[in-house]
């Protein structure tokens, strides 16, 4: 009998025999990928996967690279959010319109979530949507919209019932960020770039067709879409290489090129902390990944996400006293707007990086409401009292 790895490896010699990825462009070449099933693995048979572990997925991809497929396009991050909150909760024709063309880079996806005045309360979220016969009227502010300038659709979430609790009366839609009454501005940062943006929704038509799941439960929906985010933002952890830094490999290289009287004792020992802090990063993310039971991860990745974003702090940190004077100059600070996404800034040298994972601890979620998950979900202690959990969002005072 065929096992399943069989199974994806023969549909993976077939995909690189029919589809040379050296001489096929790219979004035909995972268009192809999406057709075979080998896009999300555990995804049902026709939308991208063939309803098995998710596991498979770290392999195919392995021997998709090893065949000379490209990596992914940082741009489809968005992808990894919008899919699993599309397969889970969208109907069958969401599934045939929106899946292909994300997985294949055609239509580039944000993420709408935050406002200015419910950032780490994500459930107090005003922007206001009204149904009119088979098109909603949304109106509001979103803050914090990761690539958003560049994107075909956003993953928007509103209010569409004030007079419901404030987890009760959300509505979760794909937005065309084409469409009139959707503006976009940058939020330049203190790297100098322009990654995030605010997004301003006046009197937007969205049609019924593009709500994600019933009515009121965005905040369901929602859940999907942030607990992949976190799995997407943690795994990162994961991506170092094994062996020669692991994690670390930025500090390492910088290290190798000190002279000996800069090699202290005290900063040797910072450095092994750190290698070993990433290799445990890296190892524990790839046993999470290889015991995943389902599709939609769990609040354990919390846990992945919080590290992440503590370790790369603490990693670029030691980096930057590791080069001294040479770490305050050779950055340039001018305004630009980026063409893809990189949370940790390891491809564009040292400062930008020093500088980039500030965010870390905001973005997929604050450090500080991790905590709060990890404590009441993973580790089960009494949860904080809150006062507004059954009142009406309308009725819930806010400054």
């Amino acid at each position: 009998m065929t096992t399943t790895l069989e199974q994806v490896d023969s549909l993976v010699d077939a995909l690189l025999l029919e589809h040379p990825p050296e001489t096929t462009p790219d979004k035909d070449f995972r268009g192809a990928r999406y057709d075979a099933g080998l896009a999300w693995v555990h995804f049902p048979e026709g939308f991208g996967g063939l309803g098995m572990k998710p596991e498979l997925n770290r392999h195919i991809e392995k021997r998709l690279r090893a065949g000379g497929a490209a990596a992914t396009d940082p741009t489809t991050f968005f992808m990894h959010l919008a899919g699993p909150t599309i397969v889970t909760h969208g109907s069958t024709e969401q599934k045939e319109r929106f899946l292909r063309p994300m997985f294949t880079g055609e239509e580039v996806w944000c993420q709408l979530f935050s406002e200015p005045g419910a950032g780490s309360d994500f459930a107090g979220l005003a922007a206001k949507a009204v149904q009119d016969g088979e098109e909603w009227t949304v109106n509001g502010q979103k803050v914090w919209n990761t690539l958003a300038h560049l994107a075909d659709f956003g993953m928007l979430v509103t209010r569409s019932n004030p007079e419901l609790p404030k987890h009760k009366g959300m509505t979760y839609f794909a937005l065309d960020m084409h469409a009139p009454g959707v503006e976009v501005r940058p939020l330049r940062q203190i790297t100098g770039e322009a990654e995030f943006n605010e997004v301003y929704l006046t009197d937007v038509r969205v049609p019924d067709t593009h709500r994600i799941g019933a009515v009121g439960e965005g905040w369901r929906a929602s859940l999907t879409t942030l607990m992949n985010e976190r799995q997407a933002i943690g795994a990162g952890a994961s991506s170092g290489k094994p062996r020669r830094g692991g994690g670390a490999n930025d500090a390492v290289e910088i290290w190798e090129q000190l002279g000996e009287d800069e090699q202290t004792s005290v900063r040797r020992d910072r450095l092994m902390e750190l290698w070993v802090r990433g290799e445990v990063g890296r190892l524990t993310n790839l046993r999470a990944a290889e015991a995943a039971k389902a599709g939609n991860p769990g609040p354990e990745m919390s846990v992945a996400k919080l590290e992440f974003a503590s370790f790369n702090q603490a990693l670029y940190d030691f980096c930057i006293d590791l080069l001294g004077m040479d770490g305050q100059i050779g950055y340039d600070y001018s305004f630009r707007r980026p063409d893809e996404l990189d949370v940790t800034g390891t491809g564009r040298g040292i400062q930008y990086a020093f500088m980039r994972v500030r965010a870390n601890s905001i973005e997929g979620g604050t450090s500080e409401i991790l905590r709060n998950i990890v404590g009441e979900q993973v580790l089960g202690l009494p949860g904080e009292p809150r006062v507004d959990k059954d009142v009406a969002w309308s009725d819930v005072p806010r400054s």
